[in-house]
């Protein structure tokens, strides 16, 4: 990806999404294999659950949009979401807001050819660092971020986990869970199809699937750490979605 170190991001206007905005319509994480201790938050119940709402709050979702009708949505395509995918951004110098903010200036471009990148530009749902997470384009809109015109771009929602230098790589794995679990409850995308951008080959590339995201593969094919994830991704589904609740 792009390089962004010099891009500038304080002009980046972003506005929260509550537990129950319809545009998108931290703490550690314990290593693989060990027992996890879940610390309760404000809204959690005496069971351990957690409000919608709550989780929304947990995840720090803000919208920052690329404008419809621009750069990498200047062609807006439909799409009923199947699916969600999960990338890292292989970008070491720049955080969600940065990234976000080559969004809206079209500055991740890629060739459009048949076959190949349909708009001319690189475009995804959300991006999520250790602090937030941003929503570029609403999920019922098609991408360019996973296998050309195939299934992963038609039917996907497409996030990218950030990691810059000095970020808390656990901080965003855990939040991406968090945003996982709601977007699979939203959409109504059961676990079976969250899935890597490894699982959509490339058509003409060499090797045609992705060693991506690749700190959540094992000797990049999905394996141990990814079922660990989805792990992750189903604790917080089962404590915001699958409980009854107390209230305080």
């Amino acid at each position: 990806m792009l390089a962004l170190s010099a891009v500038c991001f304080h002009c980046s206007q972003v506005a929260p999404i509550d537990g129950n905005d319809q545009v998108v319509g931290s703490f550690g994480v314990p290593a693989p294999g060990s027992t996890p201790h879940h610390p309760v938050s404000a809204g959690a119940s005496a069971g351990g659950g957690i409000s919608a709402s709550a989780l929304a709050r947990e995840i720090n979702l803000k919208a920052d949009m690329v404008p419809r009708g621009t750069h990498g949505r200047k062609v807006v395509r439909p799409m009923n979401p199947r699916y969600i995918t999960i990338h890292s951004t292989q970008n070491y110098s720049a955080d969600a807001s940065r990234h976000s903010l080559a969004l809206k200036r079209g500055a991740l471009r890629s060739p459009k050819r048949k076959g190949g990148n349909r708009i001319g530009y690189l475009i995804w749902h959300f991006t999520v660092d250790d602090r937030v997470a941003l929503q570029h384009m609403p999920v019922n809109e098609q991408g360019e971020h996973a296998d050309f015109d195939g299934p992963g771009n038609r039917l996907s929602i497409g996030i990218e986990m950030c990691e810059h230098r000095g970020s808390n790589r656990s901080a965003t794995i855990e939040r991406t869970a968090k945003l996982t679990a709601k977007l699979m409850h939203d959409q109504g995308i059961p676990l079976s199809r969250v899935v890597p951008h490894y699982h959509w080959p490339r058509r003409g590339k060499n090797p045609p699937n992705k060693n991506c995201p690749h700190f959540l593969l094992d000797n990049g094919r999905p394996g141990a750490k990814w079922r660990w994830f989805l792990s992750r991704v189903d604790y917080h589904y089962k404590r915001a979605y699958q409980q009854s609740y107390v209230a305080r």
